[in-house]
């Protein structure tokens, strides 16, 4: 009696049959319980992250237009502070040029009034200084006469 024996890597028989039907069950229910699941839910997230960039770009967008518009405002609002100050500027120096013209007046006339009285009391001094003259020419007279006048 001869034992022939003989192994081999792999025998083909109905344990690899079982084995295979086993494997393809497991990659089955594996698929189904496991990895549709899993890119479902890499999909949602993906999808997810897709909604989340375009809200980004979009609040981008905004903020940009917004900045935009605040630009255009402050640059409109500086416009209307510089005519304003123009506008104040010019009301100024209008009245500064009435109240000079006002005080010019005030001091012309006041001029003239002093000029008036000075005037006048030149006038009063030389009435005075006059009527003073005669009566100290008529009195050296008489020193120098050694008389009286009658004038």
């Amino acid at each position: 009696m001869e034992i022939v024996s003989k192994i081999a890597l792999i025998s083909i028989n109905e344990t690899m049959v079982v084995q295979l039907v086993s494997f393809l069950l497991f990659v089955f229910i594996i698929n189904r319980v496991m990895f549709r699941p899993l890119r479902s839910a890499i999909a949602e997230r993906d999808r997810y992250m897709n909604r989340l960039q375009e809200e980004v770009a979009e609040a981008g967008r905004e903020l940009e237009n917004i900045g935009k518009e605040i630009r255009r405002s402050e640059k409109q609002v500086k416009n209307e502070a510089f005519q304003m100050q123009e506008a104040l500027k010019s009301e100024g120096n209008q009245k500064a040029a009435e109240i000079f013209e006002a005080a010019r007046i005030e001091i012309e006339q006041a001029r003239m009034e002093t000029s008036k009285a000075v005037t006048a009391q030149i006038a009063k001094a030389r009435e005075g200084l006059e009527a003073e003259s005669r009566i100290l020419a008529k009195a050296i007279m008489e020193k120098v006469l050694e008389r009286r006048l009658n004038r």
